[in-house]
């Protein structure tokens, strides 16, 4: 299974995925990541952080992103090739957050699709915005 190629892509096609952050992603990704800051792990430190309590590591939540690039859109067998971050309010344990790609922009001559990428939580308030510049996977060769 391959996803969208550039020829099944146009301008404002658009994927998401919803996911309400635990306390155990949190841990989990400090654990793979070494990220151990206690902005994240420590609800006594938080406490005295302009948040008032942990939130969820910023790249946790591009991770999201790249959830909607590597499996909806364009999806499977898609190339990063660069991703802008803007993080723009934290998310706390319990947020649910929605993670959005839309195509805004197809160069079928080098095979990349400029992406608006965000993050919303359930309040609608947008917690991270960006742009990812990707490769979207080839046509299998006929005969294959």
């Amino acid at each position: 299974m391959i996803g969208k190629t550039i020829d099944e892509l146009k301008v404002g096609d658009v994927a998401q995925f919803r996911k309400t952050v635990s306390e155990s992603d949190i841990y989990l990704y400090a654990g793979i990541t070494g990220d151990l800051n206690p902005a994240h792990i420590d609800e006594e430190y938080a406490k005295g952080t302009f948040f008032k309590t942990r939130i969820a590591h910023g790249m946790l939540l591009a991770g999201f992103i790249s959830t909607v690039v590597g499996n909806k859109l364009p999806g499977p067998g898609t190339i990063y090739v660069r991703q802008e971050l803007n993080f723009l309010a934290p998310v706390r344990i319990g947020d649910t957050v929605t993670a959005r790609a839309e195509v805004v922009e197809i160069m079928t001559e080098k095979n990349r699709t400029r992406l608006r990428t965000q993050c919303v939580n359930q309040d609608g308030t947008t917690v991270l915005d960006g742009e990812a510049l990707v490769s979207p996977p080839k046509a299998p060769k006929q005969g294959s």
